[in-house]
């Protein structure tokens, strides 16, 4: 009975730590643990789904007590006598069991997760207890001297409750290299059982009498609130009570900065690439919810307040059979019965996660309670700053948190992921190496994960292996990864191939071209397939634009009608003489059509070309032009010239005649000379050759009398005779 006074004036119990499965549940491989401590965590997560089969996390901590925590275990192990106290007015402990049932989580769309989890908790605090007092009465009372202790208003719960959660988590927004994702929990609470006890002004006094040990007094004064789920004092046996119940919620948010996003642009992403589901794509990641919002209504609760300022002996202590007789016949109390709302210990939870590099990361978490420590039954957590340097990948993940904790100060610990295995502690690394251990915590589980993974695709031809029909060759997803066949080997695929059977050209269809015209010029070069031509005019017929039966090519005049003589040219009359050119032997000179359209050789015009004829001199006895009559020659015979070109198709004789002086041979071959040197010089001044011919006559054809002088130089002449046309 002296033991249970004590407990009952020091409250030397334990209570909650801060948080479960420390170190390990900001990994990215946590899965539907994660879901505990932000519910946004598990969307776009890197599990198509998680299922765990169980996990448990326990721990202890106070700032009254250290140990060397391997010797406790031990035998003989005397933790009052060799344990370290560090008592002050306001000492706390704490302690914490969270089992975790089957769960899991799974994506229901490639945005949106859904995760349900059932879970067995269990808190207790203790806070504000006066240290120095359970270090004078650790022997019990008998064993201690006088003492006077304010105790203040120490403050102490516990608390157990199941929970079935349902948590859903969304993407929220996605902008280039900012990626938000928030998310909701709703659980269903069912109480287990609740105690509580609080002190208010609470002063304890011991004077032993060493003579009479059992009338030594305890002085006690101020107020005692003791409370439950159900009459503890009337019925020691646990009572489970189905009506007790609650709902709870958690909410969080989950920002990453993710600068290399365009790597992970969903619209270039290739069917094997899964989205990018399998990589970590943040470079930074800060995460901030708030979790354990409500209560558990517990309708048979029942709480007694007892008015303590009394005095009591050791005897009085000795004779109660127990600590609710002691209570009840010595205090008075006020009791209710009205029922009592039970609170969650609600927390804010905040976490930074950095990639430093590849597979390795630095996270830096904490924790802080918003649940105020004088709360009457009030559950709540240690405020917490963990910072977790870790190594993560699918099948492995090892990671050590060194943790400053409210209450038990500074802790190392370490924990590793194995496959479906995860184990670790928070305290593990410290209480190793520590004489003076004030916390240890542990946790274990068992799952299955159910990775998202890159799909594989051996022939890389866009068509992941499991829809590929073809594995190992390349080929276009309509045709299930299969390269379509070319029974022809033109290149052509059957699917394309018009003609799939017989080779042919990529731009016909994969047919041979045909001559459809029968032009020789197959249809792809023939520029007029349907109608035959020559090869030269690429398989057109050639045009006759004017329509005068002379193709174009051979029409000088294309766009004019004409006739076929004239190289598709109307006929012209240059001369205007009503002749056409094409009948006019002479169409640059006008002439009478009976003439052909050649000016008429007239009397006047042979008259003419007798006078100037005349007038060319020579030399005496020889066939050369005289040079002292050479300007007036060379004058007749451009006046012969002008004539003559006048008569284009006309032919003319150059005639040459002499006296009958001298040898007639003689006569001859110079009447011969002197006609030909005029038609050559008629020649040079540009007569046409066609037109003359020379002759010499000698003496033969005197048109006077040698006997006298003026008759043979009548005689010695040179004529121009018209011999006709052409």
């Amino acid at each position: 009975m002296k033991k249970q006074l004590l407990i009952l004036l020091t409250l030397s119990s334990f209570a909650t730590k801060a948080q479960s499965y420390s170190g390990y549940f900001h990994d990215n491989y946590a899965g539907v643990q994660s879901v505990l401590f932000n519910p946004a965590s598990i969307a776009d997560s890197r599990f198509k789904t998680d299922i765990n089969l169980f996990s448990v996390s326990s721990a202890v901590s106070n700032d009254l007590y250290g140990v060397k925590l391997f010797d406790v275990f031990k035998d003989g192990y005397d933790f009052d006598s060799q344990s370290k106290m560090n008592p002050s007015n306001a000492n706390n402990a704490l302690i914490n069991l969270d089992i975790m049932g089957p769960s899991f989580m799974f994506n229901i769309a490639p945005k949106h997760t859904l995760a349900l989890f059932t879970r067995a908790r269990s808190v207790t605090n203790l806070r504000d207890v006066n240290g120095n007092l359970v270090d004078q009465v650790k022997d019990g009372l008998d064993q201690s001297s006088d003492f006077n202790y304010i105790l203040g208003s120490p403050n102490g719960a516990s608390h157990a409750w199941g929970e079935l959660g349902l948590s859903y988590a969304a993407v929220l927004y996605q902008n280039g290299q900012h990626f938000l994702k928030g998310g909701i929990t709703v659980k269903y609470l069912q109480g287990v059982g609740n105690a509580y006890i609080r002190g208010n002004n609470v002063k304890a006094e011991f004077e032993e009498d060493a003579v009479i040990p059992e009338n030594s007094e305890l002085t006690t004064s101020g107020e005692l609130t003791i409370g439950g789920s159900q009459d503890w004092e009337t019925n020691e046996d646990y009572e489970f009570d189905i009506n007790s119940s609650g709902v709870g919620f958690d909410f969080g948010f989950v920002y990453e900065w993710r600068p290399d996003y365009e790597k992970y642009d969903l619209s270039k992403a290739k069917p094997a690439d899964n989205n990018f589901r399998d990589l970590n794509k943040y470079k930074l990641r800060f995460g901030l919810s708030v979790t354990d919002i409500g209560s558990i209504n517990y309708k048979k609760s029942k709480q007694d307040i007892y008015n303590i300022n009394r005095t009591v002996t050791e005897d009085m202590i000795d004779n109660a059979d127990d600590l609710y007789d002691f209570l009840n016949d010595n205090y008075t109390k006020t009791s209710t019965a009205k029922g009592t709302k039970t609170n969650l210990p609600t927390a804010l939870h905040a976490d930074v996660d950095w990639n430093i590099h590849n597979k390795f990361y630095l996270n830096l978490n904490g924790d802080i309670s918003m649940v105020s420590n004088t709360k009457l039954n009030g559950t709540s957590i240690a405020n917490r700053v963990s910072l977790a340097p870790r190594y993560e990948s699918r099948w492995f993940s090892f990671y050590v948190p060194v943790t400053w904790m409210e209450y038990s100060g500074t802790q190392v610990g370490t924990g590793l992921r194995v496959g479906t295995f995860f184990v670790g502690s928070g305290s593990i690394v410290s209480n190793l190496v520590s004489k003076e251990s004030k916390a240890a915590d542990f946790y274990v589980g068992l799952k299955i994960p159910v990775y998202q993974k890159k799909f594989k695709d051996r022939d890389q031809d866009g068509v992941i292996d499991k829809q590929d029909s073809c594995k190992k060759v390349a080929g276009p997803i309509e045709n299930k990864g299969c390269p379509w066949p070319d029974t022809d080997g033109d290149k052509v695929f059957d699917k394309d191939d018009a003609c799939a059977d017989v080779a042919g050209p990529v731009e016909n269809k994969g047919c041979p071209w045909k001559d459809t015209d029968g032009d020789t010029l197959l249809d792809n070069v023939d520029a007029c397939p349907t109608v035959a031509g020559p090869v030269e005019n690429k398989g057109c017929p050639w045009p006759d634009t004017d329509g005068d039966t002379v193709l174009d090519k051979d029409d000088a005049c294309p766009d004019v009608a004409g006739l076929v003589e004239n190289k598709g040219c109307p006929v012209l009359d240059t001369d205007k003489d009503g002749v056409a050119d094409n009948v006019d032997d002479c169409p640059l000179v006008a002439g009478p059509a009976e003439n052909k359209g050649c000016p008429v050789v007239n009397k006047a015009t042979l008259a003419q070309l007798q006078v100037e004829a005349k007038s060319i001199f020579f030399t005496t006895g020889k066939a050369t032009l005289s040079d002292a009559k050479k300007v007036e020659t060379s004058g007749r015979l451009d006046a012969i010239k002008e004539i003559l070109k006048n008569y284009p198709n006309a032919k003319f004789a150059v005639y040459g005649h002499t006296d009958n002086v001298g040898n007639a041979k003689a006569n001859q071959k110079l009447s011969e000379e002197r006609a030909k040197v005029i038609m050559d010089a008629l020649i040079e001044k540009g007569v046409n050759p066609a037109n003359l011919t020379s002759q010499g006559f000698g003496s033969t054809k005197p048109v006077k009398s040698n006997k006298t002088a003026a008759g043979r130089a009548e005689n010695r002449r040179t004529e121009i005779v018209y011999l006709g046309n052409f």
